[in-house]
């Protein structure tokens, strides 16, 4: 069967994932290869990738020895259930991943995306506190403005209000932190002086609940999807206080900040915060093939490894858990960030990203610009009553410069593949520059 690669002949059976479909499907923008720093376009274009994919292809796109470990594993073992049975590559993986997490975690538990790390980081919180004979503590705490992937868990404790209120009364026993995302805070470089106070809304919360009835508090390092959200300084370490003091676990969704995003391995590492779990994914496998995975401390694991050797610790696992091909391409792709030093390029290059970010401050409608390793946001003033229209506008205008940009409501989001130069930055930054000064 030969496949559609430039033009296919229908659009409708295809329902794109948050997307406006009847926009889309009147003016298609589609990509059919990729190289390195580049897509190329069905009509032949070249456009910079700005957003490594959807925050996954920090190594950039096709690397060949990504590439190559997928094309052998396939040939050799394409799949083995990872229920009651193993294969060498997971285990390879794993320790690979150990060696460069933070100290003190210690386990991993794979998944196949970011939304299913969530789920697992959620029912394996609740299931610790049984397995401790604290099984009142079934309640979880996200954050205002949070994203946690899309499955029922991670909306409930997500605070994004459209990916919440068409889905019904979602998980009960979830109450939500205030967000960061201060005023004062506007055109911050790093992480903003102001807000570690909001961590202390977690007594309130403890205060109005019990402590005895709270799993787990989950948040994102530095919020990505939602906007780049900077953690104040101080506010991680208050939680992370606050967490312990009250026996509550803490979860650090690393699915955007892992893997050399902010120039260190993960978030954890960068703000020095250590976590009870944390949840990956996107850049474990460069984004190429869906895999994602729970880190754990030892603590969380061994409450679990009690009673009878032969009996089942857990009862939860996916079908594709620690997928043979998706562990070859984790380890080709851990490999690949190693032998090219791409976290610290990350370190790098962040004082340059960050002068050519800011240095569209004082352009028409941008309101707020702030940034922290290779991520950066520019916040536009929004139209009155058309909320996204401006932002939207940008990115279609942007797509047709050639670079590629995301938006969430009306703020610009940047996250570059990790290999990006400084040409290209000056590049993805002016081209954005003259998009701005073009929009109504």
């Amino acid at each position: 069967m030969a496949l559609a690669r430039n033009a296919p002949n229908d659009l409708d059976a295809f329902w794109m994932p948050f997307t406006a479909n009847r926009q889309f499907k009147k003016n298609p923008r589609m990509f059919v290869a990729a190289r390195d720093m580049h897509y190329t376009t069905a009509d032949g274009r070249q456009v910079l990738d700005g957003t490594a994919g959807l925050w996954c292809c920090n190594a950039g796109h096709c690397r060949p020895k990504i590439t190559e470990a997928i094309q052998k594993q396939a040939a050799e073992l394409d799949y083995a259930p990872a229920f009651q049975m193993g294969h060498p590559v997971a285990f390879e993986l794993a320790n690979r991943i150990i060696d460069i997490a933070p100290k003190g975690i210690e386990h991993v538990f794979y998944t196949n995306s970011g939304s299913e790390s969530v789920e697992t980081a959620l029912k394996i919180a609740i299931a610790y506190h049984r397995a401790r004979g604290e099984g009142t503590r079934t309640r979880l705490i996200g954050r205002e403005r949070g994203y946690h992937g899309v499955n029922f868990g991670g909306i409930s404790v997500g605070g994004i209000v459209n990916n919440r209120k068409f889905f019904g009364s979602l998980l009960t026993g979830v109450d939500h932190l205030p967000h960061t995302h201060l005023a004062e805070n506007a055109f911050s470089k790093g992480q903003p002086e102001h807000g570690a106070t909001l961590a202390d809304d977690l007594e309130r919360i403890v205060a109005l609940h019990g402590a005895e009835t709270i799993a787990a508090v989950i948040v994102e390092p530095m919020a990505g999807s939602t906007g780049v959200l900077l953690p104040p300084k101080g506010y991680l370490e208050k939680l992370r206080a606050i967490t312990r003091k009250h026996g509550i676990l803490l979860i650090f969704d690393e699915v955007i900040t892992g893997f050399g995003r902010l120039g260190s391995a993960f978030a954890a590492q960068h703000f020095d915060v250590l976590p009870d779990m944390m949840t990956t994914a996107k850049g474990l496998t460069n984004g190429v093939i869906p895999m994602g995975a729970v880190l754990t401390t030892a603590a969380v694991h061994d409450a679990f490894m009690q009673g009878p050797e032969h009996m089942i610790e857990l009862f939860h696992g996916y079908t594709y858990s620690g997928n043979p091909i998706a562990a070859a391409c984790g380890i080709a792709t851990l490999e690949t960030y190693k032998e090219e030093g791409l976290f610290e390029r990350a370190c790098e290059l962040e004082g340059y990203w960050q002068d050519a970010l800011h240095s569209l401050k004082g352009t028409r409608h941008v309101i707020d610009i702030r940034n922290m390793g290779l991520i950066g946001a520019v916040e536009l003033e929004g139209i009155p009553g058309e909320p996204t229209r401006r932002a939207f506008t940008a990115f279609l205008k942007a797509y047709e410069k050639g670079i590629l940009i995301r938006t969430t409501g009306d703020i610009i989001a940047m996250s570059p593949p990790l290999i990006i130069s400084k040409a290209q930055i000056d590049q993805l930054i002016g081209t954005l520059g003259e998009v701005l000064r073009s929009l109504d």
